[in-house]
């Protein structure tokens, strides 16, 4: 019988985890009088009952688009694996496009700029007709936004600017600000680049701090906040800023300086962070 057991055993440790699956889908948008395309991924066993599902918002980084997770950050992979092994709950998982590889002719970024009002997109169009779509969120309790780079940035300032929202945020080497012209565009033909570098500086998540409002500040401490960047990333100190002017307001937050730089290698670790993160703080 012992040895039936430690066979029966090694057979399961060889059986397949419950896969989830991709979908690609898209709405037409009034705010951008575009098309916006979107992959949802989607756990084992979605529509199957009426259950409802946590939703993480997972924002693509500059030059990316909304397959960049699935096909450089290898997301659905971590994520069976995740799920399957009870590291992080059943979940939907939108990955929004917000721009292209041609930086200087495509509009890229997640906040409001002259000809892009995206931001305006994401909370008044994307997030009512996904979570009715696909039966996730709802609830500041189960949402979460997490992003890399542009998407990072994203996320922060998104949690910034709603924290009734989102029950966390996790940001992978986040673009917060651009006051040291970190990412340069051409001022003087005001290419696209240039307009996401300067929505980047007026958005700033660093600067919202120094004028937010105590009742603002309170609000924020109901958000859990994880911020990842590489010891040799370029972005790190704005990172570091970030943590100590929300650590000097009283808001708890998560700084994780891991060996690395600005690349897919180290967001692809990132995930196996981000996503059991976010599954203890839904609820």
């Amino acid at each position: 019988m012992k040895k039936l057991s430690l066979i029966l055993l090694s057979a399961l440790a060889f059986l397949p985890l419950r896969a989830g699956k991709i979908v690609t889908d898209s709405l037409w948008s009034r705010t951008l009088g575009a098309t916006v395309k979107y992959n949802v991924y989607l756990p084992d066993g979605h529509g199957k009952t009426e259950r409802t599902y946590p939703v993480v918002y997972m924002l693509h980084g500059l030059s990316d688009d909304y397959t960049a997770w699935r096909v450089r950050g290898g997301m659905q992979t971590v994520t069976d694996e995740l799920i399957g092994t009870g590291e992080a709950k059943p979940m939907v998982i939108i990955m929004p496009n917000a721009g292209g590889p041609d930086v200087h002719n495509t509009y890229n970024g997640y906040f409001n700029m002259p000809g892009w009002h995206y931001e305006d997109f994401f909370f008044g169009e994307l997030v009512p007709e996904v979570e009715k779509k696909y039966s996730c969120g709802g609830s500041k309790e189960r949402r979460a936004v997490m992003g890399l780079s542009m998407g990072g940035g994203g996320s922060v300032v998104y949690c910034q600017k709603h924290p009734e929202m989102f029950a966390c945020c996790y940001a992978l080497s986040p673009w917060l600000d651009d006051k040291g012209r970190e990412v340069e565009g051409e001022e003087t033909s005001r290419d696209k680049l240039y307009l996401v570098s300067q929505a980047v500086r007026d958005n700033s998540a660093v600067d919202f701090l120094d004028r937010a409002s105590e009742e603002t500040i309170e609000k924020l401490r109901t958000v859990a906040w994880f911020v990842d960047c590489g010891d040799d990333d370029f972005l790190l100190h704005l990172a570091m800023e970030f943590h100590f002017k929300m650590k000097a307001a009283g808001v708890h937050n998560e700084l994780r300086v891991r060996n690395g730089i600005h690349n897919w290698e180290y967001w692809h670790l990132g995930l196996r962070l981000a996503l059991p993160f976010a599954s203890r703080n839904f609820e």
